[in-house]
């Protein structure tokens, strides 16, 4: 049986993410906005309208690769009678210093070999699939409108032959461009070989600029790419995923919209990000948190639409779903939940901005205000029962994971106050890391020999490996040592995953495992100095990606089947975090 991964990548420029499979097929774009209905969703419902380039020959085979340091793709088709290639990117690139990424997809089409007829399809639709765009021809270019939304397709063939879906014979390099205005002036051809050569040149350029140990630089770099492209421009809001209802397991029912900004995931890419010596991403994100604005109690909800909105309703769609799972949602009910760890990330993330010396002072945020805030909900919220990290929805618990951000949280305040010369906050930050510590010793189970899941629990939970690798434990000691022994035999499967946990949540026990916690499980062993499982248990891992070296949220452990929205940008950020600690203690192994 053949193993299931997805087999797209996609392509973006922080306006937009388009997902094509092996065939050159546009399969989901989200439009104009990451969170909109799609334009082309076949992913989730042929209903939802596509973007083909399909050759008349039998398809013999087909292969996918990025440009170096790119996310530009490239998609070869070899057919029983020649062969040709399909580049697909969006534009990104500075001009007279500005940042130009307009909301715009270019396919360029060339032979390769032999003599190849291809056909070209566009089913746009609307409002997931309610409604099927209908083209109009104006001059050169194809014109698609519905309820104020237009946007228009461009080549150097005939547009009315494309509506016809009429067969090409590709004896010259066809250029296609999706649009989001018909201000276009200059011929097709040049457009879109004038802006893939600047394109190329930004991502190689800023590959160049990333941090990157020698360790699975490959990874890393695609790893990278992949991030950049969840942030959006327009506010600097990060998405979990540019995906919605991708089932975490067949059949289960765990199908979720991604397509928002989690402040909690919003702090791990950055992470992730700073690690590879990236802060205008940073910086960006740190003008959305500034502009979220708090309820009248002063909480934050755990998530916002890319906007900073604030009412994300759930609904269920009438649509098959992704390989025929149901249901398919549109929305997500996580934002009407108490997620109190969301305080303690926020702090973590800006806290580069006050600290970190290759900040220009000009760049640096000085928000004392938003801090105090924070820092105040951290000791509201302090002993009260919440959803936790893995958005449970029937039930609270005092969870150890929002505990240790409320530990962690308090010491980046106090970081902060310290570097401010604001010693009534590094007093008030100090109390409250107290505070948080005698609650996550109360999550201690001298039983079992490890943290549980949430005060009075007996459950574990992998996210909680990041009590040693955010510097609560020391690795060297007995309680870090019996904690992640605890988790080994528990979490771990046979192949060497790991679950985030294994008791009955809203939808029974979960099937696959958290792709993330495996890497969490990696970095938490080099932390222990077990850097040559660290090692090992890394390459097994990346071997799980698809071909394209993209990570789903999900791995079914038996059979390697990727599941869950995709790509997911926390695995991601799994894999960069695993590597950078793996490579400090390669190097230091090799400096001593």
């Amino acid at each position: 049986m053949e193993q299931h991964k997805y087999k797209t990548g996609i392509i973006g420029n922080g306006s937009y993410i388009a997902h094509i499979d092996t065939h050159a097929e546009i399969l989901w774009l989200c439009w104009p906005y990451f969170d909109s209905s799609p334009i082309f969703g076949k992913l989730i419902d042929d209903r939802c309208g596509n973007f083909s380039i399909l050759p008349t020959s039998k398809i013999v085979s087909t292969s996918q690769m990025y440009l170096e340091n790119t996310n530009i793709l490239r998609t070869e088709v070899q057919t029983e009678t020649g062969s040709y290639a399909v580049l697909d990117f969006a534009p990104r690139y500075y001009q007279n210093g500005n940042l130009q990424c307009h909301r715009n997809l270019y396919r360029k089409v060339i032979p390769l070999t032999g003599d190849i007829k291809i056909q070209i399809k566009i089913n746009p639709s609307y409002q997931y699939g309610k409604h099927n765009l209908d083209p109009n021809v104006i001059s050169d270019k194809i014109k698609y409108e519905f309820d104020g939304l237009n946007f228009f397709i461009q080549a150097n063939v005939s547009p009315n032959q494309i509506i016809k879906e009429k067969q090409f014979h590709l004896n010259q390099t066809i250029y296609l461009a999706l649009l989001e205005s018909e201000s276009n002036l200059i011929p097709i051809q040049q457009l879109v070989e004038e802006e893939l050569s600047k394109t190329k040149q930004y991502w190689q350029n800023w590959v160049k600029h990333c941090t990157i140990p020698n360790f699975a630089q490959k990874q890393q770099i695609r790893s990278a790419l992949c991030l950049k492209l969840h942030q959006f421009q327009e506010t600097g809001a990060i998405i979990a995923a540019s995906t919605t209802s991708l089932p975490e397991s067949p059949n289960s029912g765990r199908n979720w919209d991604y397509r928002y900004c989690w402040l909690r995931d919003g702090f791990y890419t950055l992470l992730a990000l700073t690690n590879l010596g990236q802060f205008e991403e940073l910086e960006h994100y740190s003008q959305f948190i500034s502009n979220l604005t708090p309820a009248s109690d002063g909480r934050f909800q755990p998530l916002y639409s890319i906007f900073g909105e604030t009412i994300l309703d759930e609904t269920i769609l009438d649509l098959n779903g992704y390989k025929m799972n149901k249901p398919v949602r549109v929305g997500n009910s996580a934002y009407t939940h108490k997620q109190n760890d969301a305080y303690g990330q926020i702090l973590l993330s800006l806290l580069p901005l006050y600290l970190d010396e290759r900040i220009p002072e000009k760049n640096r945020f000085h928000n004392l205000n938003l801090i105090q805030n924070i820092l105040d909900q951290i000791e509201n919220t302090m002993n009260e029962p919440d959803a936790g990290l893995w958005e449970f929805r029937n039930f609270s618990q005092k969870h150890c994971y929002t505990f240790l951000f409320h530990w962690v949280g308090a010491k980046a305040a106090k970081e902060i106050a310290f570097k401010l010369e604001k010693n009534d906050l590094v007093k008030k930050a100090e109390l409250l890391m107290s505070k948080a510590t005698i609650n996550i010793e109360k999550c201690f189970d001298y039983e079992l020999g490890c943290y549980t899941q949430a005060e009075g629990k007996k459950d574990l939970d992998a996210s909680l490996l990041q009590l040693i690798t955010l510097g609560y434990l020391d690795p060297k000691s007995e309680k870090a040592k019996s904690h992640l022994i605890a988790i080994e035999k528990q979490l771990k499967t046979k192949e060497g995953f790991i679950y985030r946990y294994l008791h009955k949540d809203d939808f029974g026990k979960p099937e696959t495992t958290f792709l993330v916690c495996t890497f969490w499980y990696i970095e938490a062993l080099a932390f222990m100095d077990r850097t040559e499982e660290a090692i090992q248990l890394f390459d097994f891992v990346c071997e799980h990606a698809n071909h394209l070296g993209l990570f789903s949220e999900d791995i079914e452990s038996n059979t390697g089947n990727q599941w869950g929205n995709f790509p997911q940008t926390y695995s991601h950020v799994g894999l960069v975090n695993a590597s950078h600690k793996i490579a400090s203690k390669i190097n230091k192994s090799l400096f001593w």
